[in-house]
């Protein structure tokens, strides 16, 4: 894969924030073992395969495939995985295999506190724990990539940056000829490659997300509880910082933002991959379903251009539910939205402007 640029969706909601799932039907939820089973079949990896993507992005949470504090391997759930990963390899697409949440590290947590993950040596003993595990039984796979930690959330990149090392290392024991990705600190921002160093093997991918700013693909969302978030916001647009401090410590940037803008918010990272000449990719990107059609489309249309015209490959947040999925179903809030009115609830617009590349 490092051959070719990545072209494909992530399968959050899957593996990995399954709470968020269960949140939105608690009643009808299966328990964990069942949803894995039945929430993604064969007919979502031929249609993703046959859009024309080349890889999905698997997230996996930690506690749902190790168990107490000695991180037991749950065979069940690990079952459940092989099964999941035969299936997607089998249509042809290879899978990166992103350790969502770790020992010690919540991304979603890190919005708000620091992670324990940054100054505790027992979580990342941790997380070395789990990798070893998961490498060893997936390493032989060569259509398996595999994410050293989604978002760090660390208030010192250069921190991350020695901490990654750490990481990455301690995985590439166990994985000898697998492809690695590695990401940047807050959030795996495009910003932060500027304290990000490579690490010396050739066998790797530097990963950035992009949801900037994140007050436009943000806004309405009902995870957020800031009404900053809850002022309406058109791409392309004027943004006004909120009066007093805000609840987050996620970069916030305001004033006027258009393509030129978001093409140069990403800029670090393609200067890493000029200076270093390695591969980068945008692993993750998307607006928030709710936001106004017309924005959410124009904006999407421009990072879309701006990938293309930096040979950037990348992978869409989300392929199904998770309030950004190019599929909705069983997500009340957003039932009568326009764009999942058809028999398969997909968003066929937003899934032809991504499958063209």
């Amino acid at each position: 894969m490092l051959n070719e640029r990545l072209r494909g969706v992530n399968l959050g909601g899957w593996f990995s924030q399954v709470d968020c799932i269960e949140e939105k039907d608690p009643i009808g939820f299966p328990g964990f073992y069942k949803h894995a089973e039945t929430f993604l079949g064969d007919s979502d990896f031929a249609r993703i395969n046959a859009a024309g993507f080349n890889h999905v992005r698997l997230p996996v949470d930690y506690f749902n495939f190790f168990k107490g504090e000695d991180l037991v391997p749950d065979e069940q759930a690990f079952k459940l995985l092989d099964v999941a990963l035969e299936k997607i390899t089998r249509t042809g697409l290879e899978v990166i295999l992103d350790l969502h949440k770790c020992p010690g590290h919540d991304f979603h947590l890190g919005c708000t506190q620091e992670q324990p993950f940054f100054s505790d040596p027992n979580c990342r003993k941790g997380a070395n724990k789990v990798w070893a595990y998961m490498a060893e039984r997936y390493c032989e796979n060569p259509k398996i990539m595999m994410e050293l930690l989604n978002e760090p959330a660390g208030r010192d990149s250069l921190v991350w940056d020695k901490i990654k090392d750490e990481l990455f290392y301690n995985l590439r024991k166990h994985a000898p000829k697998t492809t690695i990705v590695v990401g940047s600190n807050k959030w795996n921002s495009a910003e932060e490659f500027k304290y990000l160093t490579p690490v010396d093997d050739d066998n790797v991918i530097y990963s950035f997300h992009t949801y900037t700013p994140v007050c436009f693909t943000h806004q309405f969302a009902a995870w957020i509880d800031d009404p900053f978030f809850r002022i309406r916001r058109d791409w392309p647009g004027t943004y006004a910082a909120p009066e007093g401090e805000g609840q987050t410590r996620l970069n916030m940037d305001y004033g006027y933002w258009d393509k030129a803008r978001l093409q140069a918010s990403i800029q670090q990272a393609l200067d890493f991959r000029a200076k270093y000449k390695v591969p980068v990719s945008c692993n993750e990107f998307g607006v928030y379903v709710q936001v106004n059609r017309k924005s959410q489309m124009n904006w999407m249309r421009d990072f879309m251009d701006i990938l293309r015209e930096a040979d950037v490959g990348y992978s869409y947040w989300n392929y199904k539910n998770l309030d950004f999925g190019l599929v909705s179903k069983g997500e009340s809030l957003h039932q009568s939205l326009e764009q999942y009115d058809n028999q398969e609830r997909l968003d066929k617009e937003l899934m032809e402007l991504l499958a063209k590349g």
